[in-house]
């Protein structure tokens, strides 16, 4: 049931981070606040596919 995710910076949309998460317990979309290395700070990041 785990898959791999891609997350992206909300404010420039790189892909910086993957991620492997159970789509049966957390169906919904993760987000957690990460290191942005093109924004230079720590902001949002969400799942892509």
């Amino acid at each position: 049931m785990r898959v791999t995710v891609h997350l992206a910076c909300a404010e420039c949309q790189e892909r910086n981070y993957t991620s492997r998460k159970n789509k049966k317990n957390n169906p919904d979309r993760l987000e957690v606040k990460k290191y942005c290395s093109r924004c230079k700070s720590h902001t949002q990041h969400k799942e892509t596919k």
